[in-house]
């Protein structure tokens, strides 16, 4: 895909937006240079953005750590009125982010309108748990009062992925805002815009070092993951950025959380409800939302013997009736996958699969028409067996493997077969099946006759390589605060 120039729909949609560093409450050159951003849909340049160096991420950092100081302060109500007031800036500016975010994701629009209310929403349920941050009181005989307390932990960075650049950004800001720190949000390289609107849009209800937005590279996230002056670090992205994170953070001991990749299983029991079942697949696989560039996809289906032909032929005609187009059209199906890695990854992927002798019963081109961008249609491989790189690897992509059972232990030994535990899915209508099932799976985050769905308040996260720590529910929040236990003694 070769660059070319920006129409007049995409440089309306970008010019408004801040180019560059964003930290104590104002705007700032940086000082390393620039990071080309481009659509991934059309090949077009989009805007160029500043790309933060040591010396900018010093600044950042002192500030951050000024303004944390204040907000630290802040009673709870305080902090509710701003995250509320900054949801509401987020819906009030719904169409633009959105559009901005189909533009620099290749998310489909429609994606992109559900992530803006999805991070509206957790950031009023973050703002509704300020008076959560409770301490206790520990008996310890007469004389003395022992309690306990938190505090935050100081300045917080949080590595946010190119799938859902503006949910992730404003959803991971509200947690630790919330627990009275500061935060350093950076977004990808690949899809910075609708992050630095957000700081431009809410910045300003929060004192200056609250939140601060920087862009940069790989550089800038071991920047991060090492500085002195961040007390935690976050990340949202692969198994390998997280354990390259934890590396970094080592020196310092920092505070570590990770929501990293996933190889999700979807299963079938022989009494599952076949067309509910194949319906939960297709939605699990998240191809209207993020083209299956999502962790918690589920992208392996364990079918039974007994219904596999029956679920396979149904799997490929649901994808093929999946329609790749242009993001920024209110009627797209599925957009494109967002940067050139991941398309170069996932083309990749399809190849090793069908060299491996895996069959392809839809999808895996290129749709001509749409050759200037990074697109591949929904792809669906039977035959499958959980031994092949496609069955073990996490795609990241529209790409669906289809495996089949018959005995319940190898079922089990397979689905658990990965280095990753992040989300599954169970289809029986048998409760006690069900049960056993959800016993026996790894996983962090498990859906009976169901999939993808999250709930605020429950904990999602996962197990073995899909992460460290958990994520929506009041736990997350208070995973950014320290305990300081105090033992007063008086006279009696």
């Amino acid at each position: 895909m070769k660059s070319s120039k920006a129409s007049s729909v995409e440089d309306l949609l970008t010019e408004g937006v801040p180019k560059g560093l964003y930290y104590g409450g104002e705007w700032h050159r940086a000082e390393s240079g620039v990071i080309t951003v481009s659509s991934p849909s059309t090949g077009a340049e989009l805007a160029q953005v500043g790309s933060a160096s040591a010396a900018d991420l010093d600044e950042a950092v002192k500030a951050a750590t000024a303004g944390q100081k204040l907000w630290g302060r802040t009673t709870p109500r305080e902090r509710t009125l701003a995250m509320r007031e900054a949801a509401n800036v987020i819906r009030a500016n719904k169409e633009e982010l959105a559009r901005l975010d189909a533009l620099d994701s290749g998310n489909s629009l429609k994606g992109m309108l559900f992530d803006v209310e999805l991070a509206a929403s957790l950031m009023d349920f973050f703002a509704g748990l300020a008076t959560e941050l409770k301490g206790e009181t520990v008996p310890v005989g007469a004389g003395k009062v022992n309690y306990v307390v938190r505090e935050p932990v100081g300045v917080v960075a949080r590595i946010v992925p190119f799938n859902h650049p503006l949910m992730f950004a404003c959803a991971k800001l509200a947690p630790p805002i919330m627990a009275g720190n500061s935060v350093i949000i950076k977004p990808s390289e690949e899809t910075p815009l609708s992050s630095l609107k957000v700081a431009e849009l809410i910045g300003g209800l929060f004192p200056p070092g609250v939140l601060n937005v920087l862009n940069g590279g790989p550089d800038l996230g071991a920047g991060l993951s090492t500085h002195p002056g961040i007390a935690s670090v976050s990340v949202v992205g692969s198994a390998a950025t997280g354990r390259a994170v934890m590396r970094q953070a080592a020196d310092t001991l920092k505070h570590v959380s990770l929501e990293l990749g996933g190889k999700n299983a979807l299963v079938m029991f022989p009494d599952a409800d076949v067309e509910k079942a194949v319906q939960s697949a297709v939605k699990g696989m998240n191809l209207p939302w993020t083209a299956g560039q999502s962790c918690g996809s589920t992208s392996r289906v364990f079918v039974h013997e007994s219904l596999y032909d029956t679920v396979v032929d149904q799997l490929a005609a649901a994808f093929d009736a999946v329609k790749p187009g242009d993001p920024l059209s209110p009627g797209t199906e599925m957009g494109c996958l967002s940067t050139r890695g991941q398309y170069d990854k996932v083309r990749g992927y399809i190849e090793i699969a069908q060299n491996e002798g895996a069959r392809m019963v839809a999808g895996g081109d290129v749709p001509e028409e749409l050759s200037h961008g990074f697109f591949v249609r929904p792809t669906v491989f039977a035959d499958v067996t959980p031994d092949m790189r496609i069955a073990q690897e996490e795609v990241f992509g529209p790409v669906l493997s289809v495996l089949k059972w018959s005995d319940y232990d190898s079922l089990i030994e397979a689905v658990n077969g990965v280095d990753y535990g992040l989300t599954a899915s169970v289809w029986t209508r048998d409760i006690s099946q069900a049960m056993h099932a959800v016993d026996d799976i790894c996983a962090g985050y498990v859906w009976v006759n169901n999939s993808s769905d999250h709930f605020l308040g429950t904990p999602y996260g996962g197990m073995k390589q899909s992460g460290i720590g958990r994520e929506e529910c009041l736990g997350e929040m208070l995973s950014y605060t320290e305990q300081k236990n105090v033992n007063i003694t008086f006279e009696t």
